[in-house]
């Protein structure tokens, strides 16, 4: 592609490895953003009639957090590390350099199809790459959007790329310098057996089910608040959604009546839900999540109109079932209860890693065999998917669910290749390591590595 040459090429000028050109472009990124806003929120309402309030709060709210930490602190993150050097090297100095990659791929998902676009990209021009990036094509009006907020910079910096066939069969043949992909790990498995060629490194941010778990001793008001916000949200089409919920036995019945009444209060008005409640993406997502709903287990919802599921509660649900073989990406809560968390503990350890995970209890021994026992990408203790919004705590999976992280810092250094440096005295140093080698020089190396 003729726009990855330029982007290459562009790159070995070493025009955007200077700091104060990152900080103008992240600083003219905003002003785009923030002058195509109201297109944004119309564009959302286009495409699955996502609300104004959810526009704001998950997808330019967390991007305008991360522009202004990234324009803030770019000066500080971009200088040379100086770090301690050993008495092997003595005297001697030790420096990080922090380098771009070059070209970076930016492929980023329908749900959150401009907060997964920015994010990364923030981190990319934070770094001094160029970049090309790929929206989706399930969000077209948003992803029209992003064009035009993007157009206020030359192709050879920074690209999106138009959304045919044929150039999406190509894509992943292409040769980047990094590539940060948000979407299936089925496609990503395909992503990467197509760049194992050119060994490109990457980030993955996947999904997989994440599970919920509710112990009996958890505050059930607060907890089935904080779960039924989690799981709705966008209609549960969040990577990070709590896909489905291990209950208590002995707190489900008083869990389900919170949640009940919650769901009504969030999202039904006069008894009829809201028309400001997201649509499922397509007719095709739609299907799929309807061949997962076991009318015969549903206690609340289940009826569709106009692309739109309403929020679904299913109660005794098993291992088994088909709800649980693959990620559910829907407004559909499937309940299972438990009743030793220990057993549950060692379930979970047999699947794939999650992407998240999230606990409801008092019990600091329940939270710690948690913590300790189970891998996944990131979570909470007693709330959902608000660990994200934290820029200090870096966000990715683990495993099938993603590899690699971002946000703040983290994503300077994802988008950055550490490049460590020592510098030695130009005349003085120790001796040590030449030959001939005497007992002496052995007495202390075996002193220096405390060899026995």
């Amino acid at each position: 592609m003729d726009i990855l040459e330029e982007q290459r090429k562009y790159f070995k000028t070493g025009e955007t490895l200077s700091v104060n050109y990152r900080i103008n472009a992240l600083i003219k990124l905003k002003e785009s953003i923030l002058n195509n806003i109201e297109d944004l929120v119309e564009a959302f309402k286009s495409d699955y009639n996502k609300e104004e309030f959810d526009v704001y709060s998950t997808e330019v709210g967390l991007v305008l957090n991360e522009l202004n930490y990234m324009i803030k602190h770019v000066k500080r993150l971009a200088k040379p590390k100086r770090v301690r050097t050993s008495l092997m090297n003595l005297p001697s100095k030790g420096y990080i350099y922090k380098e771009p990659y070059g070209n970076v791929l930016i492929v980023s998902p329908w749900n959150y199809p401009f907060q997964l676009t920015m994010m990364p990209l923030i981190g990319a021009i934070a770094t001094g790459n160029t970049v090309y990036i790929k929206c989706s094509r399930n969000t077209p009006m948003v992803s029209k959007v992003i064009e035009r907020i993007l157009s206020v910079f030359d192709n050879k910096y920074i690209y999106v790329m138009e959304n045919t066939k044929e150039n999406m069969k190509n894509l992943f043949d292409l040769k980047f310098d990094y590539i940060f992909y948000t979407g299936s790990t089925k496609i990503a498995k395909e992503l990467m057996e197509k760049q194992a060629k050119y060994l490109t490194p990457m980030t993955l941010e996947l999904g997989g089910k994440s599970p919920c778990i509710i112990d009996k001793d958890a505050d059930l008001k607060k907890c089935a608040r904080r779960v039924v916000w989690g799981k709705y949200l966008n209609a549960g089409q969040t990577c990070v959604a709590p896909d489905y919920i291990l209950i208590h036995k002995d707190v489900k019945r008083e869990f389900i009546k919170y949640v009940l009444q919650d769901v009504q209060d969030f999202y039904y008005e006069n008894g009829s839900l809201k028309e400001s409640f997201t649509h499922v993406i397509n007719e095709s997502s739609l299907n799929v999540l309807l061949s997962l709903i076991d009318k015969e287990k549903v206690i609340f919802g289940g009826k569709v109109a106009n692309n739109t599921l309403e929020p679904t509660i299913i109660d005794d649900v098993s291992f088994t079932d088909e709800i649980m073989k693959e990620e559910i990406f829907g407004p559909i809560m499937p309940l299972i209860e438990y009743s030793n968390i220990d057993e549950v503990i060692e379930y979970l350890k047999e699947l794939e890693k999650p992407l998240a995970l999230y606990c409801f209890t008092k019990n600091k021994q329940v939270e710690k065999k948690i913590l300790n026992n189970l891998s996944f990408g990131g979570g909470c203790i007693n709330d959902t998917i608000m660990y994200l919004t934290e820029e200090k705590l870096p966000f990715g999976g683990v495993g099938y669910s993603g590899m690699g992280s971002y946000h703040g810092k983290k994503s300077f250094e994802t988008f950055s290749h550490q490049k460590s440096i020592l510098k030695k005295h130009p005349s003085l140093e120790l001796t040590m390591k030449y030959p001939p080698y005497n007992q002496k020089k052995k007495n202390f190396l075996k002193f220096y590595f405390r060899i026995k």
